[in-house]
């Protein structure tokens, strides 16, 4: 990250982190670190919700336990102290790095975990989850819940990923409306890097040739973006080819929007979402 960004991260006043311990070999969170060093960078206020799977009853199969109730409450006192000892640890990390931060452990059935972080993420301005740690696809369940049901944009964060850095920036675009909110909902990020790319991969069904990239560009620049525009090749399919973008830029974050194809299927993100949030080079910047 720049020593002195040209346009301050100051819009962004609170941030969220959410992680969840699934199991005793949960790892390590590299959503945590992201956001205490985004928070410090903005001068925002992190909270940060270390939540424990409750394996009560029937859920107890999903975690992989073949346990006795007595032996699943001795698991959930387990996991409710760990998530306990995260908290502590992001509490700590973020005083010594003087960023208020205030903590919370929920320890609840895993529909009950995201429902509630859903609810805490409409009182943010955004949410930053992991992405690609852990089985089940938890994580992205995760991400969409908070992405859909909160009205706030979620950056994903993959792992390794676990300081923020904002030099190059791309957004995805497709021409749509969902494509169009998340470079807005970015701008203070997309200000604050050296450059933003405009990526147009070129040849999917999903772009509109009435609103290409080059005519989107001047209005990111009105708002003091360093903006170019570049057309790419299809590779593979949509989603690799912006990983390869992403990797060949070197880009500290990728901006796109998040979308089901349809009601009927509003439980999974768009094809190209979806195989990035299982596997990105960089955090990518979500809005609905």
């Amino acid at each position: 990250m720049p020593k002195t960004m040209p346009y301050p991260l100051t819009t962004i006043r609170d941030v969220l982190v959410g992680t969840t311990v699934e199991n005793e070999f949960s790892e390590d969170s590299s959503a945590i670190g992201y956001g205490l060093t985004l928070a410090k960078a903005a001068g925002a206020h992190l909270t940060v919700q270390a939540a424990s799977w409750c394996l009560l009853g029937d859920d107890a199969w999903l975690g992989g336990f073949d346990l006795g109730n007595d032996e699943v409450a001795t698991i959930d006192r387990r996991l409710d102290e760990l998530a306990r000892s995260i908290a502590d640890r992001a509490a700590g990390n973020a005083a010594q790095a003087g960023v208020i931060c205030t903590t919370e452990t929920p320890s609840l059935p895993y529909p009950d975990v995201v429902g509630r972080l859903a609810t805490l993420a409409r009182l943010h301005d955004l949410t930053i989850l992991d992405a690609g740690r852990q089985a089940y696809d938890l994580d992205r369940e995760a991400i969409r819940i908070a992405l859909f049901e909160s009205g706030r944009p979620v950056i994903a964060v993959p792992p390794d990923h676990g300081a923020f850095a904002m030099r190059w920036a791309i957004v995805a675009w497709d021409g749509s409306a969902q494509a169009a909110r998340a470079a807005n909902e970015a701008l203070p990020f997309l200000r604050a890097a050296e450059v933003v790319q405009i990526v147009s991969v070129a040849g999917t069904e999903e772009l509109l040739d009435t609103v290409p990239g080059a005519e989107f560009a001047p209005h990111l620049a009105r708002h003091g973006v360093n903006v170019t525009v570049v057309d790419v090749p299809v590779v593979d399919d949509v989603a690799e080819t912006l990983r390869n973008q992403a990797r060949m830029l070197k880009a500290d974050m990728l901006v796109m929007g998040a979308y089901g194809h349809s009601r009927v299927r509003e439980f999974f993100f768009g094809g190209a979402t979806r195989s990035l949030l299982r596997s990105s080079p960089v955090p990518l910047f979500l809005a609905h």
